[in-house]
């Protein structure tokens, strides 16, 4: 596959937002795919382009905090994921080793970007996922709460940013962020620690200045 075609198909999927399907969840059905993308089959890596970008929008955009940023984050993690693929290990977790390029992008971004906006997003518009059953106001707070807590992620310096949100967030285990970050599950600890610290002193800040809290 050229990079004009990976770049087209990624610049689809982000458009179209497609939900996680069938073989992102299949293990056994996206290794089939990884192995036949590895073997330069170019429609099994647009299906795993289409099946797992969600997943590499919505960590782009928590890392870098605006979605111009976390569009071009995306593409370039998918032309990584393109270049090194005949290097992944099967017997590893895919989605450990595309978090691993995903966070790498996004630091290099972070390094070379000038200051912008950070446009937030709630876990639904982040993943496409339907809201529950809720009432309007429901609705409301818990998009503001989870704003909120966005804001104070934005603050984090970029490693603990990482790791709160691989821990808290995308759900991988402490010992699993630790391989992701190539660091060790002792430092992750404790930057998981202090940036839930500094996420609650942000939110507090912030409520008792806008008489929210209690």
């Amino acid at each position: 596959m050229e990079t004009r075609s990976v770049a087209s198909t990624m610049a689809l999927a982000v458009e179209i937002q497609l939900p996680e399907s069938a073989p992102a969840r299949n293990q056994s059905a996206l290794a089939s795919l990884i192995a036949r993308a590895a073997a330069g089959d170019a429609a099994a890596f647009e299906q795993i382009m289409i099946h797992t970008q969600h997943r590499v929008m919505a960590m782009s955009w928590r890392m870098l905090g605006n979605e111009a940023d976390a569009r071009d984050a995306s593409q370039e993690v998918f032309l990584r994921v393109y270049k090194y693929l005949k290097r992944y290990d099967a017997n590893k977790d895919f989605f450990a080793w595309l978090y691993r390029i995903t966070v790498n992008v996004c630091r290099d971004m972070m390094k070379k970007q000038r200051p912008r906006d950070h446009v937030f997003i709630s876990d639904e518009e982040a993943l496409n996922v339907p809201a529950s059953q809720e009432t309007a106001e429901e609705l409301l707070i818990d998009a503001q709460q989870r704003a909120l807590v966005d804001q104070a992620i934005a603050t984090l310096p970029y490693k603990e940013r990482a790791s709160i949100v691989l821990r808290d967030i995308e759900g991988f285990s402490t010992e699993a962020v630790a391989q992701i970050l190539q660091s060790s599950a002792t430092t992750v600890r404790a930057q998981i620690s202090s940036a839930r610290k500094k996420i609650r002193n942000h939110c507090r800040r912030v409520l008792t200045a806008t008489g929210g809290a209690k």
